[in-house]
């Protein structure tokens, strides 16, 4: 009897110290996780909780994916780095990719797309030779931009 009420007692702790944690910030199933293991609970304790959590979408990845990427706007990043920034926070590729679509519209992907240009100092639109201009294509691509971007940034 009193090991069921140390496991109730240790479950209630563990939801408690998972919605505090919520409360400060959004959380990711694997962030939660390691915070949780971090503190001392035991791996069926954080899996109900995580459980309970993501059934009352408290926790959320796909929400947790598109407000860090909205608060990473700003940041002159890439496509293809935003998105394996997310997947090393324990998102799933398809969740991250859903996230990306959700929240880099054409204009704002066209946005990220200058900044990283202008950071990487090309210029290419400022009489550099064609090569040059294919070259930087061949990045942006790499670098995860959408074709459509690219095309509309070399047509500008």
């Amino acid at each position: 009897m009193e090991d069921n009420e140390n496991s109730t007692t240790t479950y209630l702790q563990a939801k408690n110290t998972a919605l505090r944690l919520i409360a400060r910030a959004e959380q990711c199933v694997q962030g939660l996780t390691f915070k949780l293991e971090r503190r001392g609970y035991d791996a069926h304790c954080i899996n109900t909780v995580i459980s309970e959590l993501t059934e009352e979408n408290l926790l959320n990845d796909l929400r947790f994916a598109q407000l860090w990427l909205e608060s990473r706007m700003r940041l002159t990043r890439t496509p293809q780095r935003l998105l394996a920034s997310l997947c090393g926070r324990g998102i799933d590729r398809k969740d991250a990719e859903a996230a990306f679509r959700k929240v880099f519209d054409e204009e704002t992907e066209l946005a990220l797309l200058k900044r990283f240009v202008k950071k990487t100092r090309q210029k290419a639109r400022q009489g550099k030779s064609e090569e040059t201009v294919r070259s930087l294509k061949y990045l942006l691509n790499g670098e995860g931009f959408s074709p459509q971007v690219i095309r509309r940034y070399f047509e500008e």
